[in-house]
């Protein structure tokens, strides 16, 4: 597996395996062990995604090695502030299983954001997380935490795919020495993605699929893709991508689709930080 190393030298691979609404827990834990028997190592949960529990026991029936494996789970809104943080990171812990955790990340940046931090940083030096990050943080949110704290950020998880390709974040990012990792890398197939033409166009020049060429595209920009997919057989598609490579021509094309707003809903949208603090968690 190709990896990157984060700004503290661990190495996370570059690509990994979602379960962001797989909802039901045979099916996810099902899929998850799918994708450890196809190769991936990298899994990213959530407590909102709800499923932390089918993922710890895919990973403990998996037969892989634990050291193998990089597992990402995230805090949730409601969970934020110190003490808090302790609590629901402990909580997830116990559900996935496990002694420690590869990746911890404030899911999105509301509530107590700095007493989060602060608890996770005590947690990363005691060694129960190998690396901290954020998710879902504008530039000027992500500058913020940074600045006023004692460890930066290594990852920030936020939207990317064709048509919301970040090029100035990623940039922004990179220079910082933040990885940046890209969830809904096929938009939920917003915009008839799949139908597109000039990615069909490409995924007939390079004897590939649209998904195969959406991941590929991520990985060359060293961005950190975590596809979703229930079907062992899509599963086993988008892990196919380390055999071939898009031209620069052919990468500058695809610039053509970014329309450089999300296809979901803004961070910055109050009724949307609003509509976030009734969502309950696991």
């Amino acid at each position: 597996m190709v990896t990157v190393k984060l700004n503290n030298n661990v190495e996370m691979p570059i690509l990994g395996f979602g379960v962001y609404q797989i909802d039901d827990q045979k099916e996810c834990e099902r899929s998850v062990l799918d994708a450890l028997e196809v190769g991936y190592r990298l899994i990213d949960t959530a407590s909102a995604y709800r499923n932390e529990t089918s993922v710890g026991n895919a990973i403990k029936t998996s037969g892989v090695k634990r050291e193998e494996m990089f597992i990402t789970t995230k805090l949730w809104i409601k969970d934020a502030g110190y003490e808090n943080t302790l609590k629901a990171f402990d909580k997830s812990l116990k559900k996935l299983q496990l002694d420690y955790l590869d990746l911890y990340l404030i899911h999105q940046p509301f509530n107590d954001v700095y007493g989060s931090w602060r608890a996770m940083e005590k947690l990363y030096k005691d060694g129960k997380i190998r690396v901290v990050g954020v998710s879902n943080f504008h530039m000027d949110r992500l500058t913020d935490l940074m600045v006023y704290n004692e460890i930066p950020p290594a990852v920030n998880q936020i939207e990317i795919h064709p048509f919301h390709q970040r090029y100035q974040d990623v940039e922004y990012m990179a220079a910082q020495g933040i990885q940046p990792e890209a969830w809904a890398p096929f938009a939920e197939g917003r915009n008839n993605l799949f139908e597109n033409k000039l990615l069909v166009a490409l995924a007939e020049k390079y004897y590939k699929t649209v998904a195969q060429i959406v991941l590929r595209s991520l990985i060359q920009r060293s961005i950190v893709v975590i596809p979703k997919s229930s079907k062992r057989a899509r599963i086993a598609e988008n892990f196919d991508v380390f055999d071939f490579e898009i031209d620069e021509q052919d990468m500058e094309l695809l610039k053509q689709l970014d329309k450089q707003e999300s296809a979901f809903f803004s961070h910055r949208d109050p009724e949307i930080v609003k509509w976030m603090s009734g969502f309950e968690r696991d």
